[in-house]
């Protein structure tokens, strides 16, 4: 008879390249909060913590099912504007006429237009060749949308000539996160019915289109965002400066922030290594062979679009509040975008411990970059005047803001040389 030796069970390794690359980030944030004093380094802190937000809807996306979403500004915007929408106080003069009347009307035709639209590429149930319900669908599109923008356009007209905005609805802050979350991932849904059978290149660039057409919305739309006139100040869920001061108001907001990540840490944590984490996984990796196996790979990899959408709504909105202005021209795909993927590519794509160091590494890195650069610039100039006599440039600040492209483009090409994986690589552990 042969005797079976008992299974071992797996050595757990110590951390040590974690425990070095976090203490490492320790040490150089110490060194922030040293050189550029404690109010100044919590708000960096702050926004570095809404961007680890971003950038773990991201990495679920791109790491657990190898979605590239290159519209996570879009996503930002559409959380900033609920931030700005359910936070700012009500606008009498648009409630107190008959314009929310008008207005809803408008909004009723255009619900009416749409489900006739609808209903129109349903023809061929009814036995109507496809290629007329086709064009009845299109000509029903054009004649319709004629229609109804004329009349919302006469209605948001005379909002801005009377109202000016049609204001915000004065309640708390968090509301607006969670709208916010919920407004992306609704977005997200509908772009993900559309967009996920495209090949990886073809979703790019169809997400950074769709971003684009939400920033250009929320920019021209005066009567519900004030458009290029932005909306300031913003409320926080937190009090604020004038209440506690700059740090310790700032301190409570990034408490908030970190709990926020805590608890979506803790739920990607324990749905990557669930069941349906491996599912995903396995539809990443070889997506035919979990066709086989019966997955619905339709569905999941919408429920993941779906979940990253939600993750980049609420931190859009949060840092949207914490700067306390909604200006939709300040959503730049270099911001909010290529900052957010650099990020990602630096901690790791399906690691979320090392999305949040990368988030957290690269930002800083973002924000000290100018200041650095300048005082770089200045001990330059001083060495060349008094040995050379070289005369100073002007403009020295916009030629140090400059440096951020230059750095941050090193970096990218550093960790993608040496570190392909990023700097705390996914761990797949094998089942079975």
């Amino acid at each position: 008879m042969n005797e079976t030796t008992p299974a071992r069970p797996p050595v757990r390794r110590f951390p040590r390249r974690e425990v070095i690359l976090f203490a490492a980030l320790l040490v150089a944030v110490l060194g922030v909060y040293a050189i550029m004093g404690v109010a100044y380094s919590t708000r960096m802190l702050v926004e570095a913590a809404c961007y680890a937000i971003l950038a773990l809807g991201l990495t679920i996306q791109w790491g657990y099912a190898g979605q590239f979403n290159a519209g996570v500004m879009g996503f930002v915007a559409l959380g900033g504007f609920c931030a700005m929408f359910f936070s700012v106080p009500v606008n009498e003069a648009f409630w107190d006429s008959e314009l929310p009347g008008e207005l809803g009307l408008a909004l009723l035709y255009l619900v009416g237009a749409g489900a006739v639209v609808f209903a129109a590429t349903r023809l061929d149930r009814l036995g109507v060749p496809k290629k007329l319900r086709t064009l009845i669908a299109v000509v029903l599109a054009v004649v319709l949308y004629l229609a109804v923008i004329s009349v919302l356009r006469g209605v948001t007209g005379e909002i801005e000539s009377r109202a000016g905005f049609i204001g915000g609805l004065g309640l708390p802050a968090w509301t607006g996160w969670i709208v916010g979350g919920m407004l992306a991932g609704g977005i997200g849904y509908v772009i993900g019915h559309i967009c996920l059978g495209l090949r990886s290149d073809y979703l790019a660039i169809a997400t950074l289109g769709i971003a684009e057409i939400i920033k250009a919305f929320l920019k021209n739309s005066d009567w519900l965002t004030r458009g290029t006139a932005t909306v300031s100040p913003l409320p926080w869920p937190t009090p604020g400066a004038g209440d506690l001061g700059f740090v310790l108001s700032r301190s409570l907001y990034l408490s908030v922030t970190a709990v926020m990540i805590a608890a979506i840490f803790f739920l990607l944590h324990r749905a990557y290594h669930a069941p349906w984490g491996r599912m995903i996984r396995a539809i990443r990796d070889n997506e035919v062979s979990a066709a086989a196996m019966g997955k619905d790979i339709n569905r999941r990899r919408l429920e993941i679009f779906v979940l990253g959408c939600v993750l980049m709504g609420i931190g859009g909105a949060a840092l949207t509040s914490f700067n306390s202005l909604f200006d939709p021209q300040g959503y730049l795909p270099l911001n909010h975008t290529f900052l957010v993927l650099v990020m990602v590519i630096l901690g790791g794509p399906g690691n979320n411990l090392g999305t949040i160091f990368g988030a957290v590494a690269v930002y800083l890195i973002w924000i000290m970059s100018e200041p650095l650069a300048l005082m770089l610039m200045h001990l330059a100039i001083g060495f060349g005047e008094g040995a050379f006599g070289w005369e100073a440039p002007g403009h020295l600040e916009s030629r140090a803001l400059q440096a951020r492209v230059f750095v941050i483009g090193l970096l990218i090409s550093l960790v993608l040389r040496f570190a392909p994986k990023g700097m705390l690589p996914e761990k797949v552990k094998h089942h079975g």
